[in-house]
């Protein structure tokens, strides 16, 4: 196995999304591809990593999820606090978990970096029997928002990776760009490390704030 040293950036995910909506099975299907029917909600914040390759980077996604928090409204700005990229997930069966995207939405906004990357996803699609929340509705609200979409089944792995690796490849786009030379998204850049391990000192540092 190669150093943990090897990669070249680390960005922050937090899911965010009502309770029950499969939001550590979606965690624990990327990071671990494991799927629990457990359902009891652990309380407490918790993260996973795992490493990608995106194009010839080498990502570390630390996801993070709000493990039952959200029911008693204890999440605070520290939970979002660095993170540039946020999967917001509903149950496409229960369609309460739907109407509150908005204020979630509200939520990651007033705590979040402004140029966050935001996905909506509709989870359990596994369930599509019992469907309650229409694609096309969820797709053209998220079009309407400015953010992306996506349906996901962690139970039968279904567009998972896709969801992750969409969401950390629209957020190097924006690290890389010219997009957010204000208000700044704090991306961790490691490419000191990343250019040890890759034997090229002239690396380009794409984002580059002190931290």
């Amino acid at each position: 196995m190669g150093s943990d040293e090897s990669y070249n950036f680390v960005f922050k995910v937090v899911l965010i999304g009502e309770s029950g909506v499969g939001k550590s099975n979606l965690l624990s299907r990327f990071t671990k591809n494991e799927f629990t029917h457990d359902s009891r909600t652990t309380i407490g914040v918790e993260f996973s990593t795992r490493t990608v390759q995106l194009n010839s980077l080498t990502i570390k996604a630390q996801i993070w999820d709000t493990a039952g928090l959200e029911r008693y409204r204890a999440i605070t700005s520290a939970y979002y606090r660095g993170a540039v990229g946020a999967l917001l997930v509903y149950d496409i069966t229960k369609h309460l978990t739907y109407e509150s995207v908005d204020r979630w939405l509200k939520e990651l906004y007033d705590h979040a970096d402004p140029h966050i990357v935001v996905m909506l996803v509709g989870n359990k699609t596994d369930l599509g029997s019992e469907r309650s929340v229409p694609t096309e509705e969820a797709k053209d609200f998220a079009e309407k928002k400015g953010i992306l979409f996506l349906e996901t089944s962690a139970l039968e792995s279904t567009n998972v990776e896709t969801a992750f690796h969409n969401v950390l490849g629209e957020i190097h786009r924006k690290v890389s760009s010219k997009e957010v030379t204000r208000g700044s998204i704090s991306a961790v850049s490691l490419a000191q490390s990343a250019s040890r391990a890759s034997g090229d000192p002239e690396e380009k540092k794409p984002c580059c704030r002190n931290l």
